[in-house]
Formats: structure tokens, sequence, C-alpha cells
């Protein structure tokens, strides 16, 4: 991995965390992701199950981690399975982990090979009465491809089909929502690098350049700060393309006067930042621009400094809709009758500002959470408020990073240009030297 080792401790940490709220002679099973084909004999590049890295920090494919906190058998209370390397394997895709390693990482003691498992996990689960298994539970996400887990799952339930099965999703998502001070800290690094990247994009904007040439330059910044690469598929709209909210392709002229809006984050150990910034290719705002700027950045300011202990996100979007509505009168997009006459399903204000205001964020750039719960201290949360005016060719995002603590608010993205003076003064750099 291109990421410098991560401490231990934080594995053993979130599995003590996970431990402690299962239930008594439970076991619980994680597998990694599959490699997904691609075409022909390709994959696409691995990127490991959120789930189980967070548990044991294993980065590599065909690895089953098993939690067995009252197993009666002494030294089984947690143990890894991993792939065994031969030299065949080492001579076409180099050395897999050995035991040592995949301890060492882990802080797991009893690593085993893959093909060792099934008889070792056939005893265990005959001693527990109860099996966790975890799938995917976004309740925003639904797919047709079956996960390696979930496969798993419906195997265990028909070879032992008298136990008694436990979803681990709840359990994560209440323990992922509060991030430790090793995650806070990874977080950190894949921003600083995500602003590294947005600083490399301030240097080389200008009319003429093509979208994916600027997407170049970020993936370029990425790669040489140890990043895994994109944490999402970017978004780099120009013009028109910044009032489509899920831009992707990417390909268009950079044109003077056009503004350009950034939407990308860096993933470092597979930890994800998220960013969004709005900037002129001419390097200067019209009159115009800046009007609608300013507003949005007023909103993302009195906006984040909302997420506290205590509120809920249904509760912050509420708030948020009033301070954008305010904004959307004076820059004379919506009236007073507008107002009177709103649907309170779909109020006026969503004409211009469509979209949530604020997702956790950590293994996954939408991370695992219940929107439902109220805001606790050592939360991350994004803040990316935005107005998009289709016939003016405006659309205007600006998004940071927010670390919920008992005082007050701590901005993880500050030390990264977002006031308009600041922007311009450094496109303009070059030019003015």
């Amino acid at each position: 991995m291109r990421y410098h080792p991560i401490n231990p401790d934080l594995f053993k940490l979130n599995r003590a965390r996970f431990a402690r709220k299962m239930l008594s002679d439970s076991i619980a099973i994680f597998n990694s992701n599959d490699r997904m084909p691609r075409n022909g004999d390709n994959f696409y590049p691995f990127r490991q199950n959120s789930d189980l890295f967070y548990l044991s920090g294993l980065d590599q494919e065909e690895t089953v981690l098993v939690l067995f906190p009252d197993c009666i058998k002494e030294g089984f209370q947690e143990i890894a399975f991993i792939k065994r390397s031969n030299e065949y394997t080492a001579l076409f895709d180099g050395h897999l982990y050995s035991k040592e390693t995949a301890s060492a990482i882990s802080g797991i003691q009893k690593i085993y090979w893959l093909d060792e498992m099934e008889h070792i996990l056939h005893e265990l689960i005959l001693l527990a009465k109860r099996i966790y298994i975890n799938t995917n539970e976004n309740d925003r996400f639904l797919s047709d491809v079956p996960s390696r887990d979930m496969r798993f799952a419906k195997q265990l339930m028909e070879r032992y089909p008298l136990h008694k099965y436990h979803r681990s999703q709840p359990i994560l998502k209440k323990l992922a929502m509060l991030k430790s001070s090793f995650e806070i800290e990874l977080l950190q690094k894949a921003i600083n690098i995500t602003g590294k990247a947005f600083q490399r994009v301030l240097e080389s904007v200008k009319p003429g350049v093509t979208e994916y040439e600027i997407e170049a330059a970020i993936t370029h910044e990425f790669l040489r700060n140890r990043a895994n690469g994109h944490a999402f598929e970017p978004i780099v709209a120009a013009g028109e393309n910044t009032c489509v909210l899920h831009y992707k392709t990417n390909n268009q002229i950079c044109k003077e006067g056009d503004l350009l809006l950034l939407d990308f984050g860096a993933e470092y150990a597979n930890y994800a930042s998220d960013m969004t910034r709005t900037i002129p290719v001419s390097g200067q705002f019209t009159p115009r621009q800046r009007e609608v700027y300013q507003s949005v950045l007023k909103v993302l300011k009195n906006a984040k400094a909302m997420l506290v202990p205590g509120i809920t996100l249904e509760e912050f979007h509420k708030e948020v809709g009033k301070m954008m509505e305010s904004e959307l009168l004076s820059l004379k997009l919506l009236d007073k009758n507008d107002i009177k006459n709103q649907n309170p399903e779909y109020p006026a204000y969503k004409r211009y500002f469509m979209h949530g205001t604020s997702h956790h964020i950590g293994l996954n750039v939408h991370d695992l959470s219940n929107r439902y719960d109220p805001l606790l201290a050592g939360m991350v949360l994004t803040c990316e408020p935005g107005i998009y005016i289709p016939k003016e060719k405006i659309g205007i995002r600006i998004e940071n990073n927010i670390l919920v603590t008992d005082q007050e608010p701590i901005d993880l993205t500050h030390h990264i240009p977002v006031e308009a003076e600041e922007i311009e003064e450094l496109m303009n750099a070059g030019v003015l030297s």
C-alpha cells in the first residue's frame, strides 16, 4: 500500500468497541471485498471492504475476520484468515501478507491461512449460539450484485439453520459515526492532500484548459502524496456544467468568464476527504458571480457553526434551508410571493438548492451513520451549501469537512483557500509577480 503504516491500536480499539456491543455467546464474521471483474481477464483495482478494514486494518483480498469474545477455546477470541502465498502468485502479483505481517498490521495474534478456515470456523460456530453477519445496509444504495458477505451469509444459514442470526451493521453504524483520534489524524492527512491538489489547480487553471486536464493535475498530486487515489469520481465542471449536481464527464473546455466547480477528495489509507470549491476560470469573479459566491460562503460559515452536539441532521437541514431562503431573496431569485405560496413539502429555496447540506464522512465518502441520531462530539461531517442558476450558467457549491466537538466545531479544511479574494490572488499570483 502507498500509505504509511497505521498504528494497530486503532484496530484493536475498534474490535474492542464492537465486541462490547455483541450479545453473549456470539461469533461475528467479516469478509473482504471481491476482486471485481472489469473485462477480459482484467479486474478493477481492489478496494477493501470498509468494515473489515475498520476492524483489522488488513488491506488484502480473500481475507476473513472472526470475532468470538466469549469463546471458551483459549486464544480464539479473535482470529483472521488470509490468502496463502506461493512462488507462482509471488512471481505474478508480488508477495502477499505473511502471518507475521498480518499480525503486526492488525494486532491479531492468531492468523491462519484461508485454506485452513473451513474446519476451524466450523468448530467455533458450533461453540456459539449466535452469528453476526455483515451486509451493506446503506439506506440509499441497492445493488443487484451480491457481495461476498451476502453470499457467505446464505451459506451459513443453510449449513447452520438452528443458530440465531444478527446484523453487524447497526453496531458498526453507531461506532463508525464516532471517530477516534487515530481516525481524525488519517482524515486530516486525506484532507491535507486534497488541499495540495487544490493549490495545484489554482496555479494551472486558465481559459482554454480542459476539465480532464484539471482532473489529471488533481490525480497527479494525490498519487505523489501517497493517496490511494480519488475517494469518489471527481466532478470538474465548467460553465453550464456547474449546475449538474453529479457531473462526471469532465471533457469540456474551460472558457473565459466561466466558473469551474470542483468536487473532489483524496482517499488516504482508505479514509475519504470530500471538498468542493468554485473558482473563476479567468482568475476574477464577475460582479454577479461574486454576489452569489458570497451568499453561499455566508451560508457555509453560519451552517458549520451549527454542527454541535444535540442537533439532528433533519433539524440542521431545516435551519440551513431558512438561511438559504434569506440569501435567495437578497439575490432576487425568490420573492415574498414565492415564499407565501410555497409547498411546505418542497420549499421554494429548493429550486436553487436541491441537495442536502451534510453527511458523515470516514472510511466511506458517505459514511456509515444513522441520520436520525443527534450529533455527538467526535463525528465528522461535510457542510456543503450551494446555489445553482442554470439560466445564468452559475453553479456554486462550497464544501468543508467539520469535526464536532464539545466546544465549537473544528473545520478540518480551514487551511484550504475559500475566500473569493484569496482565490483570485492565488490564481493571479504568477501574473502579478
